[in-house]
């Protein structure tokens, strides 16, 4: 998934919104679309880890916005000794969901994505 857009304005304001539904807690973002760019969301989190998926999004949509186009991975390194690799999958509605990379184990994931980014979460 490639697609090329012209140069945007990433002052733009990008805002993470959440809503929790029996399924477990939705963010998405709202605001890349000004820029041409597709809104993430992430469904199905538990609530305990809202707040460190809204730092998350707001990440990868940092880097969505100031690139020249859509990648289908966006790593994510907080230092020199940790990267986390994030898969960007089309899914409905024209949201990218951000996932696990291929051959990574979905389960605890998004706990890991976490617990590597913001190792003070631990205490």
């Amino acid at each position: 998934m490639e697609a090329t857009f012209a140069m945007v304005d990433v002052t733009s304001e990008v805002r993470i919104v959440g809503a929790e539904g029996p399924g477990g807690l939705t963010l998405r973002t709202t605001g890349l679309a000004a820029g041409g760019r597709p809104e993430l969301r992430v469904e199905g989190l538990p609530p305990y880890l809202g707040h460190g998926w809204a730092r998350v999004l707001a990440a990868v949509a940092r880097r969505l916005a100031s690139s020249d186009h859509v990648p289908s991975t966006v790593t994510l390194a907080p230092d020199a000794e940790t990267t986390v690799e994030i898969s960007l999958t089309p899914a409905d509605g024209g949201f990218l969901t951000p996932g696990p990379p291929p051959g990574a184990d979905p389960d605890g994931w998004h706990r890991d994505v976490l617990l590597r980014l913001f190792p003070e979460a631990r205490i």
